[in-house]
């Protein structure tokens, strides 16, 4: 009958929304108790569901009572005798005052950067005289550059000046070679004319022999004026060539020095590293007051821990993060609320988890009364899940 009733029977389908996904929901139509593998994969789905549910509800309930636990150091600390919570009071004052004072380094915008500030203070017995040094570089530099560009100029002087000598030499080369060419037609044409024509050509000799031997001369001179202040250009020349290189040898090394000192302090420049400097000695005082401030703040941290450990409070660590809340009463009833809150999701949780595990529970009775003759196999199946699960 029940392949037949299966097999016959119109299944119903209903699509379930969000709401009803909180729901658990048992079908037994379609589970044929009287196959084993059906029957004990339906119990060992029930026998999960309580498992699932009780290890949840394990965990929420630890939360819980840590959360009660906090609610009951509150009503102790509240009800703590006035003389005992002015002295509770004085100790979380100073540590919230230092605390402060802690955030407002650590929040100050112009704070160095701890790579600068450890650099610096790896130096700082010779960063004064690196200052000194950096800035005599830098001085030094810029006169060399100086010397270097005026160097150059004179060099390139010098040899525009060799250029227009060799030009005014070439020329003058060119003259003489015309002055000579020009002697020698002459003296051809005055030759013919004194045997040819039979004329007396003794005063054109005169004058071409004198006018040539006054050129070659003129020309002579400057030429050699040219050739003497050539010389003197080329040897100018030379010794700025040497003087440059020279000049250059001190620009490279002073430059090398430079970088190097730059390097070595984490710098761009003596000015640069003053400013660095300046700002080290600030943040080294700051850093010094936030030194003692944190001891000091440890210090009340752990008067405050004596204190509570005195009184019934079951966490009294976790007031040292709390210690504005035992000043401020504002405060002290927004934790409260949050911590209420908090415990009543909870308990909402465990409730539900607690009706999951009841509802696979009966689900699992219910199977076992229907179907006296496999009550002892369920319950033994229940057995050995609880012996598993403790």
């Amino acid at each position: 009958m029940g392949f037949w009733s299966r097999l016959f029977r119109k299944k119903k389908y209903q699509e379930s929304g969000a709401d009803d996904w909180e729901n658990i929901v048992y079908d037994r139509d379609d589970v044929d108790f009287g196959q084993e593998e059906e029957r004990s994969r339906y119990i060992a789905n029930c026998l999960e569901q309580m498992g699932e549910a009780t290890k949840e509800i394990g965990l929420l309930t630890g939360e819980y009572s840590l959360i009660t636990s906090y609610l009951t150091d509150m009503e102790e600390i509240e009800a703590l005798p006035e003389s005992e919570r002015e002295g509770l009071d004085s100790i979380a004052g100073r540590l919230v005052a230092l605390e402060e004072e802690g955030k407002r380094y650590r929040g100050r915008k112009n704070r160095m950067k701890d790579a600068d500030y450890y650099r610096l203070r790896e130096h700082e017995d010779e960063i004064m005289e690196g200052i000194a040094k950096l800035r005599e570089c830098e001085e030094y530099g810029g006169k060399v550059k100086h010397d270097l560009r005026r160097l150059d100029r004179e060099r390139h002087a010098y040899e525009y000046r060799r250029e227009e000598l060799n030009s005014l030499m070439d020329n003058l080369r060119g003259m003489t070679v015309i002055f000579v060419t020009a002697f020698v037609l002459c003296m051809l044409m005055l030759a013919v004319l004194q045997f040819a024509f039979r004329m007396d050509t003794r005063v054109g000799y005169l004058l071409a022999v004198a006018a040539v031997a006054v050129a070659v001369t003129v020309t002579w001179v400057k030429y050699t004026d040219d050739d003497k202040e050539l010389h003197q250009v080329e040897i100018a020349v030379n010794k700025l060539i040497l003087l440059q290189n020279k000049v250059k040898i001190r620009y490279v090394n002073n430059r090398n020095l430079t970088s190097y000192l730059c390097m070595k302090y984490g710098t761009e420049s003596a000015a640069a590293l003053d400013r660095l400097w300046k700002q080290y000695q600030k943040e080294k005082e700051d850093r010094r007051e936030f030194a003692e401030a944190e001891g000091k703040a440890e210090y009340y941290r752990r008067q405050l821990l004596n204190k509570l450990s005195r009184y019934r409070i079951a966490t009294p660590q976790r007031w040292l993060g709390q210690a504005a809340a035992l000043l401020d009463k504002r405060e002290m009833v927004e934790m409260r609320h949050e911590l209420i809150q908090r415990r009543q999701a909870l308990r909402k949780q465990i409730d539900y988890n607690n009706g999951v595990a009841e509802t696979a529970r009966k689900e699992i009775m219910d199977v076992a009364d229907k179907h006296p003759a496999y009550a002892s196999e369920i319950m033994e199946m229940v057995a050995q899940y609880e012996d598993s699960a403790y």
